[in-house]
């Protein structure tokens, strides 16, 4: 199989995570135009599930290094499975429940407060797990990131033309969305043996393995979660898998494309993840937010015509980003 196997390559793999996760959300947009997100949604985590399946028997399987998919499945525990299954499951949740705080509270508040405790105490939770990288410039690195999410999301309620009434209900989804996001990472390499992946411990999962489990865990959880979203929407009337079959190919494709770009950042991050740490890949990867943010600036637009002021704080929103990545880099040197 293909390892990762010097810091810089590892690196590259983590901002490939970081732009893959912070553009996959244009599908959505794109689909959103005719197709339910609760439709969109189940193309998206197939989406997944078949990305994870295409790297299981390609770059998981070829060569001669490692064990390869099939037989690294079959010499995996039950304990080793179940976590990286119960990562799928948090992370769908944590993804479905931040959906429906933005939907709530407006992402002016779900992301600062969803995305950045994620991104905080994800990163302590994996550096507790596996303590690679420098302490001191992994978490100056991870403040000044989520400075820049908490400036972003000031931007955005300044672009804003109508003020949200802002809800207890929003606030606590926000939290309970960025509690479960912040755990889900660490169940999927805790599978893994993350200090040896030419030669994993014997129970434990590659990360390709792992990135199927997870995958499953997410593709098998939405039969749950999303029938429930449909009956009942966060927003519109109640849908049912009679809508999601009628769609045309076309409109399924672009959620699927979606799920598959996803897909990329997540295995790339993990598979870097054994020579970077988890803690680095993890905050790096969670720097998404802030690409989104470039889409809806330079593409999207969602800024025009702001309110004056609103530049300046995207100038220092994208300064702090910069210098937080840095600082999450040089952790690892």
């Amino acid at each position: 199989m293909f390892i990762v196997n010097n810091y810089p390559l590892a690196i590259i793999f983590c901002v490939i995570t970081m732009l893959c996760w912070g553009s996959w959300g244009n599908t959505q947009k794109l689909a959103g135009k005719t197709w339910r997100y609760e439709l969109f949604y189940w193309d998206y985590v197939i989406g997944v599930l078949l990305l994870s399946l295409i790297f299981a028997f390609t770059l998981g399987s070829m060569g001669s290094s490692g064990r390869g998919f099939i037989a690294d499945l079959g010499q995996a525990d039950m304990k080793n499975i179940g976590s990286a299954f119960l990562g799928g499951i948090i992370f769908n949740a944590a993804n479905i429940l931040l959906s429906a705080a933005i939907a709530i509270a407006g992402m002016s508040v779900a992301f600062p407060v969803g995305i950045g405790l994620a991104l905080v105490l994800g990163v302590i939770v994996n550096y507790m797990g596996s303590q690679k990288g420098d302490p001191l410039f992994l978490f100056l690195g991870v403040g000044l990131i989520t400075l820049a999410i908490i400036v972003n999301a000031f931007a955005y309620k300044k672009a804003s033309s109508g003020n949200q009434k802002v809800t207890s209900k929003g606030i606590f989804i926000s939290i309970l969305a960025g509690l479960l996001m912040s755990f889900f990472y660490r169940f999927v390499a805790a599978s893994m043996d993350l200090d040896n992946f030419e030669s994993p411990a014997a129970g434990k999962m590659t990360p390709y393995t792992a990135v199927v489990i997870f995958s499953l865990g997410i593709f098998i959880s939405n039969f749950l979660f999303n029938t429930v979203l449909m009956k009942k929407p966060i927003s519109g009337e109640p849908t049912n898998y009679k809508a999601w079959f009628k769609g045309k190919f076309s409109i399924h494709w672009v959620g699927i494309l979606g799920g598959l770009i996803w897909g990329v950042g997540n295995s790339l991050n993990l598979i870097a993840a054994g020579k970077a740490g988890a803690a680095i890949s993890y905050g790096l990867g969670q720097g998404a937010t802030l690409v989104a943010a470039l889409w809806g600036v330079f593409i999207w637009k969602e800024f025009k015509n702001s309110p004056k002021g609103t530049n300046g704080m995207l100038v220092i929103m994208f300064v702090l980003f910069v210098l937080g990545l840095a600082s999450i880099i040089y952790a690892g040197q």
